[in-house]
């Protein structure tokens, strides 16, 4: 893992996070990107408990920093045992079973295993320590070679001019959910750290707009790791900026002063159900150095392998993501998660973790608050309510990886707006827990008198959300 600048974060936590970024990039070829070490399997390994480890409760420094106690304590949630690292032997008698250890989640205490051999997994339910084991991937031949890092624009382009309004072209997107009142108060996300999920950051590091000191790190949980995750796709560099860049009159994100993770979790150039594995490892990494929100614009159902698809009784927040997502609001972190872009498709549904309980699933509204066709739709398969609110996605305004204001369509970018905003709204109401910063945004909304499963709650209002509770208050 390569972080941007240092953070405090203690040197065993990081160590327990390290491992992925030891193991080998892809190499590229001639005909495209040769996987390191030949042909593969990975697996899931589902662990039976967490006895014999050196972790305890008691010392919970050793695996979560002090801004991730300190974010449970204010709102009064307690550690247990999903809180404590997977049995370091147990990591060992699997890896002498002959297979390498890629990603681990505490939380479902799993690892996901790389084999040489498909029968090697056979041997793992020999082991005592081991409960389940199930085939998540097979290495391809090749995948296409990524192309090379774009340029960017060191200026925006003349034709965006300068506003006398202090967002410019994000004006109609934050104000439409009366953001523009919270920043009008101070509220911009100060004191908040905001993780951003994302199968990669072009030119995150280097577009002016974006440089501003709020990004403190990054990490990638993607096997094989990237050589650069700022040499990816754009599609994290386009959310990120809707929520973090700050050019006063030109482009204004809805949470300008709050911190940044950046983390890849996701590999773009096929879609498989380890991914999932890697987004739980994201979110506890993030949930490790204390983040406030996470703002995921990813969904999972139709993958490479048509065996693993999701089907519609599947959603109902079971499966091994949406199980995690789950978790988030227990640990004092808001998920705010898109809902996807299958409206106008076979499919329709939200997808997961889109149908997770205790988060945020955002659709897609266009600028005269109407929905967005693409914009994935509920119930989820147990009745439950989904999308829970819309903001603007079609389009949005964003900064390219190349640096240049565009507009793009998508749950994508709507998601993140309203991560954003959630931001500013818990600085300006620190005592809230997660849960109920969730409850006031799907309550200021304005479809919140009679919700329904395009819509769901609406558009949240965040200034109504701010004097309610400051009523509520006094």
């Amino acid at each position: 893992m390569t972080t941007i600048k240092p953070v405090s974060i203690p040197a065993r936590l990081l160590l327990l996070f390290m491992l992925a970024a030891t193991l080998p990039a892809w190499s590229s070829t001639a005909g495209g990107a040769k996987f390191p070490g030949g042909h593969c399997w990975l697996y899931r390994v589902w662990l039976t408990d967490k006895q014999g480890g050196p972790y305890s409760l008691s010392r919970p420094r050793e695996f979560l920093s002090e801004k991730s106690l300190e974010r449970r304590r204010r709102q009064g949630l307690p550690l247990d045992s999903t809180d404590l690292p997977i049995t370091p032997n147990y990591i060992i008698q699997v890896e002498g079973a002959g297979t390498q250890v890629v990603s681990r989640s505490k939380w479902n205490n799993t690892l996901v295993v790389r084999v040489k051999k498909a029968d090697t997994a056979k041997s793992l339910l020999k082991l005592p320590c081991v409960k389940a084991v199930k085939r998540l991937w097979a290495s391809p031949d090749s995948l296409d070679r990524r192309p090379p890092r774009s340029t960017y624009e060191s200026d925006f382009n003349r034709w965006n001019e300068e506003s006398d309004n202090p967002f410019g072209a994000t004006y109609d997107q934050v104000s439409m959910m009366n953001g523009d009142r919270l920043h009008g108060k101070g509220w911009r996300g100060q004191g908040k750290t905001i993780a951003v999920l994302d199968g990669g950051f072009m030119n995150a590091d280097v577009i002016p707009a974006l440089q501003q000191g709020q990004v403190v790190g990054h990490a990638d949980f993607v096997y094989p790791t990237s050589d650069n995750i700022f040499a990816e796709t754009e599609h994290g560099t386009m959310v990120l900026s809707t929520m973090a860049a700050n050019v006063p009159n030109l482009f204004m994100g809805t949470a300008p002063q709050a911190q940044y993770w950046l983390l890849r979790t996701e590999e773009t150039r096929s879609e498989t159900m380890v991914e999932e594995d890697f987004w739980a490892a994201g979110v506890e990494f993030a949930d490790s150095v204390g983040a406030d929100i996470v703002s995921s614009s990813l969904s999972y159902h139709d993958f490479d392998d048509d065996d693993q698809d999701y089907i519609y009784k599947q959603l109902d927040g079971s499966s091994f993501i949406s199980h995690t997502a789950s978790m988030l609001a227990a640990k004092g972190i808001v998920l705010v998660n898109s809902a996807g872009n299958d409206g106008m498709g076979t499919w329709k549904k939200v997808s997961p973790p889109a149908d997770a309980r205790d988060i945020i699933t955002v659709g897609a509204v266009s600028a005269d608050r109407k929905n967005a066709a693409f914009s994935s739709i509920g119930p989820t398969a147990d009745g439950r309510l989904k999308p829970d609110v819309m903001a603007v996605g079609s389009p949005t305004t964003v900064i390219t990886g190349r640096g240049v204001i565009s507009k793009n369509i998508g749950t994508s970018f709507s998601t993140p707006l309203v991560a954003g905003m959630v931001a500013c709204l818990w600085q300006a109401c620190p005592g809230k827990t997660a849960r109920e910063i969730i409850e006031m945004v799907r309550a200021c909304a304005d479809n919140n008198d009679c919700p329904d499963n395009i819509f769901g709650f609406g558009i949240p209002d965040f200034w109504k959300a701010y004097t309610s509770a400051s009523k509520n208050e006094e």
